[in-house]
């Protein structure tokens, strides 16, 4: 059994490292062909469960690689950044010297709890499988479901990049929850 983790094609808001939680963004066309070019990584895998976030820029990278019959799973959106939506890290920083979002609060958005008990809900879905996962998501959020995955707390995920396009793989060394591969380009 593993579970397939892909981030979402690239965004404006990307490019531009502004934080996209709930905003609706969508795919840029360098994103589009990226998110094609997953199909070919893909191509041939069985998966049992197929999930993505219900924003349009994870839902569209789902559709592109090949997965229209991807459903839609509320506890896959990204982390709400509250008042830092749309806001760069630099600009935080300027007002919150060494702000991240692993290490320091989102005013009026989500917690690294809040964030670990929806996560906790989708990787027990995916758990619940016989089979194979794939799972369409965003950046901050997949990460920290790797560090759920492996049993740690959200924080964990500030160690684990993961670029747009890029997907990766997690399963199990006998019964112990592993990464086996990690920011794959498309």
């Amino acid at each position: 059994m593993t579970v397939w983790l892909v981030r979402h094609g690239a965004t404006e808001w990307s490019e531009t490292h502004r934080h996209t939680g709930r905003t609706d963004v969508p795919l840029i066309t360098a994103g589009e062909v990226a998110a094609r070019d997953l199909a070919s990584a893909l191509d041939g895998r069985e998966f049992d469960l197929v999930l993505t976030s219900p924003l349009q820029r994870a839902r569209r990278t789902a559709v592109l690689a090949g997965f229209d019959e991807a459903v839609p799973d509320d506890d896959l959106v990204e982390w709400g950044y509250g008042e830092y939506e749309g806001v760069t890290t630099a600009t935080i920083r300027e007002t919150v010297p060494g702000w991240t979002v692993w290490t320091h609060p989102c005013p009026g958005g989500e917690t690294a709890e809040t964030i670990a008990e929806r996560l906790d809900r989708v990787i027990a879905r995916t758990r619940a499988v016989d089979g194979d996962s794939l799972v369409f998501g965003h950046g901050h959020a997949l990460r920290a479901f790797a560090a759920r995955w492996l049993g740690e707390p959200v924080s964990v995920g500030r160690f684990l990049r993961l670029d747009t396009s890029a997907y990766s793989k997690l399963g199990y060394e006998r019964e112990q929850p592993v990464i086996l591969a990690w920011n794959v380009p498309a």
